[in-house]
């Protein structure tokens, strides 16, 4: 596809292939009030499920995706999805999180793109795309439309809550928003407050996209194809795979070489891309293709602001609100949420006196390990699971 046929945005939309989802609406009679003094109402979640809930209603696994990730954690690709599960080899009959025995659910989170509600969804009042009147949203937003989730599905307590990055942090407002509805946490590279430095990295990207006069200040749905922003979604990618991956693997993978079969010998010109460059453009483009900019920003505003401690007198005290067994998991070289963000969940779990296991994943691959190295990551997982079924 080129640029010039790029749609304005890559959300899902009513009408198209619904592949593997389900749909559960809320906030129909009444508005969904917000954690930041707005409301939503028709407030509807994408999800997916694998497996049978047991009589008891207590084998549910609650799976948590990261920024750009969607419901489809496991599965093929084909009509509706446009990749497949990005932790397929996780979860699955006979897989590490077998669902054979459990119950597994992941749910589009608000504000995403891809089934559930979002800037690129319908606004109940006139039909048209939220874009630019969509509310800045926080991850206990997102945790508490999957609270209501699970009530549908007849889940009063998760077996356990899994998710890495920003799958982890609601895996955490799980646990000190519903101590009572959860029997096990697994938060995995990520943190119980954004630090100073991931959210500059955030705002670079907004930037990105504040700078693409096709953004149009958010409104730009019924833009004609390669008149969208997707530039500046392009660009803001880019920022974020550098710190998804590590100096390491950059170095060993691209080096000094230049793209395109060029050389330097044939002189030097100012957009002579060297191999990493077009690494970060491919990644770039193909977000452009399956996401949309106005989630992309609204996910990435909400991920700035989570501080678990937030008017619950600090992190000390947030934490201290968790009272089930914690796996909780880093990666050693980690730039965007190095490992010692993990080990402080740890050490407040242990301190308040909540069992915690700290796991790090020994990968030269950075912040994206917990994607690539299911070697390391899934033992531990199918190990923690049993061993809490067992209490």
């Amino acid at each position: 596809m080129t640029k010039s046929l790029l749609p304005a945005t890559g959300a899902w939309r009513t009408g198209d292939p619904a592949g593997n989802r389900q749909f559960f609406t809320i906030a129909v009679d009444r508005p969904f009030a917000l954690d930041g003094a707005t409301s939503l109402t028709h407030v509807t979640t994408a999800f997916e499920t694998w497996g049978a809930l047991d009589d008891s209603a207590s084998n549910a696994i609650l799976i948590c995706h990261a920024w750009t990730g969607d419901s489809h954690a496991a599965g093929q690709a084909g009509r509706g999805h446009v990749a497949a599960g990005w932790w397929d080899d996780i979860i699955g009959p006979g897989k590490p999180i077998d669902t054979n025995r459990w119950f597994v659910v992941c749910a589009n989170v608000l504000g995403g793109c891809q089934g559930s509600t979002g800037p690129a969804s319908t606004h109940p009042v006139d039909d048209k795309p939220y874009g630019s009147r969509f509310p800045v949203i926080t991850i206990r937003d997102m945790v508490r439309v999957q609270a209501r989730l699970a009530d549908h599905l007849g889940v009063d307590v998760w077996h356990s809550v899994i998710g890495g990055s920003m799958g982890g942090m609601q895996v955490l407002e799980w646990g000190i928003t519903y101590p009572h509805r959860v029997r096990s946490l697994v938060p995995i590279a990520t943190c119980a407050q954004a630090t100073a430095q991931q959210i500059a990295w955030g705002a670079i990207g907004r930037r990105a996209i504040l700078l693409d006069p096709r953004w149009r200040s958010g409104d730009y749905y019924d833009a004609e194809p390669g008149d969208g922003p997707w530039e500046g979604l392009a660009v803001a990618r880019m920022v974020a795979q550098v710190t998804f991956r590590s100096d390491n693997v950059f170095t060993d993978r691209f080096g000094r070489e230049l793209a395109d079969g060029a050389t330097l010998k044939d002189g030097f010109e100012m957009w002579q891309r060297f191999e990493v460059e077009r690494y970060l453009d491919h990644h770039g483009d193909k977000l452009i293709r399956r996401f949309d900019t106005n989630s992309y920003l609204i996910i990435g505003k909400a991920m700035d602001l989570h501080d678990v401690g937030r008017g619950r007198n600090g992190l000390v005290s947030a934490i201290a609100r968790i009272r089930v067994p914690t796996l909780t998991m880093g990666i050693w070289s980690d730039m965007l949420y190095p490992s010692y963000q993990q080990r402080q969940i740890r050490d407040l779990l242990v301190s308040a006196g909540t069992a915690c296991e700290y796991v790090e994943i020994d990968s030269p691959h950075g912040h994206d390990a917990f994607l690539i190295n299911l070697d390391q990551v899934a033992p531990p997982i199918e190990a923690f699971l049993d061993s809490v079924a067992k209490q």
